[in-house]
């Protein structure tokens, strides 16, 4: 029990932290800013790359992730 609270709670962070990061770079594609889209989109695939090697996400759903956000901000052009 007290090894799941533990894994919990640290998986919860980094569910946060991949949710925020997304959240930024689609605010940057609303707005059509590509500069900061790529920027953002730099940083949201290193935080999902790290979800994904802590075991919190699957590496197809990090994969899903990586490539809808790329595909993002490839259509602003």
């Amino acid at each position: 029990i007290l090894v799941n609270q533990t894994r919990y709670e640290r998986n919860k962070g980094v569910k946060s932290a991949v949710k925020t990061a997304i959240k930024k770079v689609e605010a940057a594609v609303a707005n059509k800013d590509k500069a900061a889209a790529e920027v953002a989109l730099k940083d949201a695939v290193s935080t999902i790359s790290k979800a994904t090697s802590k075991g919190v996400y699957h590496k197809n759903n990090c994969a899903r992730k990586v490539s809808r956000l790329s595909k993002a901000v490839n259509s602003i052009g």
